[in-house]
């Protein structure tokens, strides 16, 4: 007996497997590493330097002259160009474009007449003959060696920004009804596409798969003149939930009664022949049977829609409203970084704590995806 040898062309498909895992792993690892760093070390290194020391270009402005002191008869302004974040000042200079003119140690003599010193260590002394004046401290440019620093500063600005609490709740608002209403609805659809025979089944059908392939932005403004219009006839406010969950649900109907039918049509024939025998009526077959049996398709569509509901921003600023009470968690952490980007070291932090719940509801139904997704694709 000779031991079976496997196929070089499984090696091939487990090699291809690893590297698509990795491929897929390492941002997600980078983005998590840079979440807990300093923001001077993210704007300057990328993560995969997170545990080795940075060298940074850096500007620091002193305190003003209200933080003078009188020593000695003369006035000093003192104080730390790292602020205690550790390292060693190899160079620094008096303007940004000369961070290396002067050695740690050395005096520089300003345009005032004062003299600044700044030493390996980070602390400076500005020290002068009169009383000095001015609303603006010396700037300080300096080349230093930085070692690694984690910190939990960017989720503890995102966490307690004002309004992220209720933006969570508008959030969850949106992708809970969002997800069930398109399910209810897809479930009694995909039932009569399977196993109802009617005029026209096969039409309906090609129009499902059809508009499977409609860009979103396409169908957004025509729906929400429509919305307006029907709002507006009954004198109802076209920002509410509602504008949101219908428009939602039109969205996620086509995949949701595509992927339940696939399923639906793949069960067993002779149960509802059994069933129909026993009298029981389409309702009571789809209730007490079908439901059961389709719980896995139903859970890999819920995973799905969650994830686009969660995550959406489009439909829920055009369709709920923009406003303060009204902002979503991705329109508030958009807010966050400020009109022209200028807070984006919080975007790696932000991105970690819009995923916790998408990733509590994939864990919990993941069992059922893969097996949602393939039966029926295949016969």
């Amino acid at each position: 007996m000779y031991a079976s040898k496997k196929s070089p062309l499984i090696w091939v498909v487990h090699l291809s497997v690893l590297l698509i895992v990795v491929l897929w792993t390492l941002p997600t690892a980078g983005l998590l590493i840079s979440s807990f760093r300093d923001k001077n070390q993210l704007a300057v290194s990328g993560w995969w330097t997170a545990l080795t020391t940075s060298t940074q270009n850096v500007v620091y402005r002193a305190p003003d002259a209200s933080a003078q002191v009188e020593k000695d008869g003369k006035f000093v302004i003192a104080g730390n160009v790292l602020e205690n974040r550790g390292g060693v000042v190899s160079a620094w200079g008096t303007t940004p474009t000369k961070p290396s003119e002067y050695m740690p140690g050395a005096t520089a003599t300003l345009r005032d007449g004062t003299a600044l010193t700044v030493q390996g260590d980070g602390s400076f002394q500005i020290v002068s003959d009169k009383k000095m004046e001015g609303e603006r401290g010396q700037r300080i440019a300096f080349i230093a060696s930085i070692p690694p620093r984690f910190t939990l500063d960017n989720y503890k600005e995102v966490l307690t920004a004002q309004g992220i609490g209720s933006s969570f709740i508008n959030s969850l608002t949106v992708a809970i009804p969002s997800t069930v209403i398109p399910i209810l609805v897809a479930a009694f659809a995909a039932y009569a596409l399977a196993w109802m025979k009617f005029p026209g089944r096969s039409l309906i059908i090609a129009v499902v798969v059809g508009l499977l392939v409609v860009p979103l932005q396409m169908s957004l403004i025509p729906l929400l003149k429509l919305y307006n219009g029907v709002g507006g006839y009954f004198g109802v406010n076209a920002k509410t939930y509602l504008g949101v969950w219908l428009a939602h649900t039109g969205f996620g109907l086509p995949l949701a009664i595509y992927l339940l039918r696939n399923y639906m049509a793949g069960l067993p024939k002779e149960i509802m022949e059994s069933a129909r025998v026993d009298g029981a009526t389409d309702f009571e077959i789809f209730i007490k049977i079908i439901l059961p049996l389709s719980f896995p398709a139903l859970a890999s569509f819920a995973i799905f829609q969650f994830l686009w509901t969660w995550n959406d921003l489009l439909v829920a600023m055009v369709f709920l409203g923009t406003g303060n009470q009204e902002l979503v968690l991705t329109g508030r952490l958009v807010n966050l970084l400020g009109s022209r980007g200028g807070n984006w070291e919080i975007l790696t932090a932000s991105a970690f704590i819009t995923i916790i719940v998408p990733l509590l509801v994939f864990f919990t139904l993941q069992r059922y995806l893969v097996r949602g997704l393939l039966t029926g694709s295949v016969k």
